[in-house]
Order: C-alpha cells, then structure tokens, then sequence
C-alpha cells in the first residue's frame, strides 16, 4: 500500500478507534459488561468494514479508474447488506447488549466518515498530472539536446 493510501487510513482508523474507546467506556458504566462487549464489537466491525472498504476503493482507483464510481456504490451496498446479516443473525442475542453495539456502530461510522472527509481535503492530490504537459511538449518537438 503507497504511503498515501496508508496514510488516509491511519487518518481514519485512529480517531475512529478513539471514539470506539469512549463508545467503550460509556456503555460499560451504563450498561456494565454486556454493554461494553456490544459497544466493542460495533466499533470493531465499523473499523473493519470501512477499512476494508476503503482498501478496495483505492485499489479499484489505481487499476481500474473508470469503475471508481460504480465500485464504490456496489461497496457501500454489500457493506449494509453484510451488516444486516450480522445483525439479524446476532438479532436475540444475549452475548452482548445490542442497543450499544448499534449505537457504537453509528457513531464509529459517522467518525470515520468525517475522518475520512478531511484526509480527502488535507491530502494534496494532484487532479491534473504536472509531469503529463511536459511530456506531450516533448513528444511533440521531439527529444532536447
């Protein structure tokens, strides 16, 4: 993975990872052990769909720019529908406190979400290639001496 693809999701996960850990701490006081393994397992899976997801964007984006868009809507989708697989699997579930997993998963989402604008307005990503004008000068005139 290029330093700027590891730095955009070192950008996301870290405050991400954060919120989970508050997440973590408030459903434990709340809602005692149970609601802590809840809100530890929703900021777990919010982590790892959306890096995953994240990973696969920037690897479509390199090999297959033109499917970018397309792949990221089709990423999204089979993100909700697998979780909500895992939720009607894990429904009636007594391992777990699924009021503050739900919780921990949205507010894991909305953070990574807005981590993720911000290492997009931070990053400085060329959208018109420097290095593409000379070369077509140099095509054009021909080799310099």
């Amino acid at each position: 993975m290029p330093s700027n693809d590891a730095r955009n999701l070192l950008q996301c996960a870290v405050p991400t990872a954060a919120a989970g850990a508050i997440t973590v701490a408030v459903s434990g006081a709340v809602a005692g052990g149970k609601g802590a393994l809840g809100a530890a397992v929703g900021a777990v899976l919010a982590i790892l769909f959306m890096g995953i997801g994240l990973y696969v964007l920037q690897r479509t984006a390199k090999s297959l720019p033109q499917l970018f868009q397309a792949m990221g809507l089709m990423l999204y989708v089979a993100q909700l529908l697998l979780l909500l697989i895992f939720v009607g699997v894990f429904k009636g579930t007594s391992l777990f406190n699924p009021r503050t997993f739900a919780a921990s998963l949205v507010v894991a989402t909305v953070v990574w979400m807005a981590a993720q604008a911000r290492a997009h307005m931070k990053a400085k990503i060329f959208y018109v290639d420097p290095d593409a004008e000379k070369n077509e000068k140099s095509e054009k005139t021909g080799p310099s001496s």
